[in-house]
């Protein structure tokens, strides 16, 4: 299966350090491959539940944008396993929900990224119409 994002992705957010004591039950000293995984699943099955309503899911080229998401949603996944997450944790994953529920209603899109394509400039309506039949000057002589 892929993911949205990798081990690499979410230690280029939070150390290696961190990412041990977040995910090292057994005292070994390492990193569990295995629950970053299983938070990088759980991230992603919530994006792809807002992005459903609106994109094909998963996504085959994933958008800077989802990548984000799916570190964000991952560490703060890791983070409430372990020890309950930070208020830093807890402000960037609100944000991110907050983000996927706006792309959901389509008034946020996945940036340049987007599968459909970015929003016209404008979104103006085409207002088209037949000529003037009745005007001053055809009403003159009346």
């Amino acid at each position: 299966m892929a993911y949205y994002c990798t081990q690499d992705d979410i230690i280029s957010q939070i150390s290696e350090e961190i990412l041990i004591q977040l995910t090292d039950d057994d005292g070994v000293g390492e990193v569990d491959a295995d629950r970053v995984s299983a938070a990088i699943v759980k991230a992603d099955a919530e994006i792809n539940s807002y992005c459903g309503m609106k994109y094909s899911v998963p996504f085959t080229d994933v958008p800077i944008m989802i990548q984000a998401a799916s570190v964000d949603i991952a560490i703060y996944n890791l983070y409430a396993r372990r020890m309950g997450a930070g208020e830093s944790e807890k402000e960037r994953y609100r944000e991110r929900i907050s983000w996927l529920k706006d792309v959901a209603k389509g008034v946020a899109t996945l940036g340049e990224d987007d599968p459909d394509g970015l929003p016209s400039e404008v979104n103006a309506p085409d207002i088209a119409g037949n000529s003037r039949i009745f005007s001053r000057n055809t009403m003159a002589a009346w």
